[in-house]
């Protein structure tokens, strides 16, 4: 590969920990290996698509728009509509895969962009984009943005214009300080601006820099303070020094711009806050004191405002939804555990709203059950009232996951937990419970790992869901006659009709 020397910034734990995560991934994948195998060969192709065209079911069944989809201009975050694909049947719509990594060699990949015409990922300290609609390997992007350093914070927001923010460091070396954010075009791989900003190792001994967006505005915080810039010019519009005793642990945008503040009176004596801040100002509308015992914060949607808290224990468990002036409407229980909000903590990359398995409507959020026996359970809550509204059940051999809203509808991720049953995208109907299927499909071996939603960034848009890996790392031995295939982002859509 030819993106720079792979990145060092990860501590021997941190790398051994994603690495025993990735093999018992494997382990798990290859279980079922042979059997899949066999069926893969019997058709004679590399990738084994399945579902039915059911031409009786193709009517879109897409809800209302929602407030933020009504009227979007071009410097919101978008939150497009989805249509129904014209076929059940999935086909690869792009794959991006490499077989020229000498053994050990690693790099980290973060961050995962699609628009309709381009798939665009983060390489270390570099950033590609290539067409969608192709088999590509390196060499193959249609832009190349080099950094002055490694990337180091990302935010999976994307304006209705298809640009993004990515944070890097100010020197190659992966040591060197997360003070740089660049606001680039998607489409065209123009970098729009790049400013420095003063970041600082927080208090708490860890890199804490991160990046979000919202209508015209980027921000960025670190331990000591945060800061926004105008996305059409890139001046800076506002910044907010530590007070109180105060660091800044993180923002999530979209909507609205959030921020989650560690209050300290000592080393065991932490609170948190979570404040509304005006985007273009950065003054703060209202905050929200987290109770005492809360040992962690995580935010699932900013407008409107909900919450997940780890009361007494490390691991989340508890909702808060909160009315406009930050106060608590209702409370869900996780159950001890029976429902589950996973949150990646990801030392690399810290964000306080990285929860891909969960999604918030304007009146509702989406929650998967623990996985038993190899299947699982969706369920939604409602934020007026804390009650359950819907059970979706995954079937047999089958994990639902949420991944966004769709207007009125809930796209959903259906897993397969044996690798014969077929994966698929579904649109769900809060109001009804009705699935629609928008298309299945099956993978070889090689590809399972990429469907994970703890080890891939999983983008649905424009009709397509793209897996993306976080890290291409190459083979374990020298065999230089089998040479490996690393499949690093898969792209799927919906086969189309023969014109008649």
């Amino acid at each position: 590969m030819s993106f720079g020397p792979p990145p060092s910034v990860f501590t021997q734990s941190t790398v051994a920990a994603d690495r025993a995560r990735r093999q018992r991934r494997r382990r798990r994948a290859l279980g079922a290996g042979a059997v899949v195998l066999v069926l893969a060969l019997c058709t004679g192709g590399w990738l084994l698509w399945l579902g039915p065209d059911d031409a009786a079911d193709t009517a879109h069944q897409d809800g209302k728009p929602s407030a933020g989809t009504a009227s979007q201009g071009r410097l919101d975050i978008r939150e497009t509509v989805e249509k129904r694909p014209e076929s059940t049947t999935g086909q690869m719509a792009f794959r991006f895969a490499v077989d020229d990594m000498s053994p050990g060699e690693e790099y980290e990949m973060p961050g995962t962009w699609a628009t309709d015409k381009v798939l665009a990922k983060g390489i270390n300290r570099t950033l590609v984009g290539f067409e969608v609609g192709k088999d590509v390997t390196t060499d193959d992007e249609i832009w190349r943005i080099p950094l002055s350093g490694p990337i180091c914070g990302v935010t999976r927001h994307v304006t209705v214009e298809g640009r993004t923010a990515v944070l890097h460091r100010a020197q190659k070396n992966p040591e060197s300080l997360c003070n740089q954010v660049a606001f680039v075009d998607i489409d065209s791989g123009k970098k729009l601006w790049d400013k420095e900003f003063p970041t600082s190792e927080s208090v708490f001994g860890q890199d804490a820099t991160s990046v979000t967006m919202t209508r015209g505005t980027v921000a960025v915080a670190w331990g000591d303070g945060a800061t926004a810039y105008d996305m059409d010019r890139g001046t800076r519009l506002w910044r907010n020094k530590k007070s109180d005793g105060c660091t800044y642990q993180g923002l999530a945008g979209g909507r609205a711009l959030l921020t989650l503040l560690a209050c300290s009176r000592g080393k065991e004596d932490i609170t948190y806050r979570v404040r509304n801040l005006a985007p273009r100002t950065g003054t703060t509308r209202w905050t929200h004191q987290a109770a005492g015992g809360v040992k962690d914060v995580k935010v699932l949607s900013t407008d409107p405002p909900v919450i997940a808290v780890g009361a007494g224990d490390l691991d989340l468990t508890h909702l808060f939804s909160l009315d406009d002036r930050g106060k608590r409407r209702a409370t869900i229980g996780l159950d001890g555990g029976r429902y589950e909000v996973r949150c990646r903590e990801r030392h690399d990359y810290p964000a306080i709203d990285d929860c891909p398995s969960t999604v918030v409507s304007d009146d509702q959020v989406f929650l998967t059950s623990r996985e038993a026996e190899g299947a699982n359970w969706m369920t939604s809550f409602d934020l007026s009232t804390g009650k359950a509204v819907r059970k979706f059940d995954a079937g047999r051999n089958q994990l639902l996951y949420p991944l966004r809203m769709s207007g009125g509808q809930v796209l959903a991720f259906r897993e397969s937990s044996d690798h014969i049953t077929p994966l698929g995208v579904v649109s769900l109907n809060p109001r009804t419970g009705k699935e629609t299927p928008y298309f299945s499909f099956g993978l070889p071996p090689e590809a399972w790992t990429l469907t994970s939603l703890e080890l891939s960034d999983v983008v649905v848009q424009n009709g397509r869901i793209f897996f993306g890996d976080f890290r291409a790392e190459g083979p374990v031995d020298n065999a230089k006659d089998t040479p490996k295939v690393s499949w690093l982002v898969l792209g799927i859509e919906g086969a189309r009709k023969a014109p008649n």
